[in-house]
């Protein structure tokens, strides 16, 4: 029987059970992200299960340049950058937590964390920064300028020093040091 649902596995995948593989982010307590780019092929209506409000999940299918695909689930935690809309054909990064299970199928799925439009001049990542705002793994350190805007998911004002936290890095050119820094324009801090 083939599945509707992932057009690449021949095999009925209870959708069901896919509710737990999502909330294994709330057991897991170290994150870290990955990011995978590509362009979207596809965005789909997903039932992650029965009492899962209909429209609130969205199945992304992104291909990369080498044609590797990738399915990202969209749910209501998921962070826009900018709060832009995505749309088939456009070339996007998906961020996922790389510690968590992951179900075993082709193409791989992953419940996506953020989701970032690529643009010409902007660079976004997602880490853990340490208290001196140094990223997990030591390749990037952020300088907080009085312009640089700290906000939460919400957009709200973030009032708090973002340190020791995951944190959604909107920047633009960097130093060529090591670590290399940076002046973000924005800081988004993932509570």
């Amino acid at each position: 029987m083939r599945n509707r649902q992932f057009f690449c596995c021949p095999y009925y995948l209870k959708q069901v059970q896919y509710r737990s593989y999502i909330s294994a982010k709330s057991r897991n307590k170290v994150q870290k992200f990955a990011p995978f780019s590509g362009t979207v092929i596809r965005i789909e209506d997903f039932y992650p299960d029965e009492s899962a409000s209909a429209g609130c999940y969205k199945l992304m299918s992104l291909e990369n340049k080498n044609k590797e695909p990738v399915n990202f689930v969209i749910w209501p935690q998921t962070y826009f950058v900018d709060h832009e809309v995505i749309k088939v054909g456009d070339k996007v990064t998906g961020f996922y937590d790389a510690n968590a299970p992951a179900i075993l199928i082709y193409p791989p799925q992953y419940p996506a964390i953020v989701m970032a439009k690529n643009k010409k001049y902007q660079n976004v990542v997602v880490d853990y920064f340490n208290k001196d705002l140094v990223s997990s793994n030591g390749n990037l350190k952020l300088n907080i300028a009085p312009n640089t805007k700290v906000i939460l998911t919400n957009n709200q004002p973030f009032s708090k020093y973002p340190g020791n936290r995951n944190l959604v890095v909107v920047y633009g050119s960097t130093t060529k040091s090591i670590p290399a820094q940076t002046t973000p324009d924005e800081v988004i801090v993932l509570c």
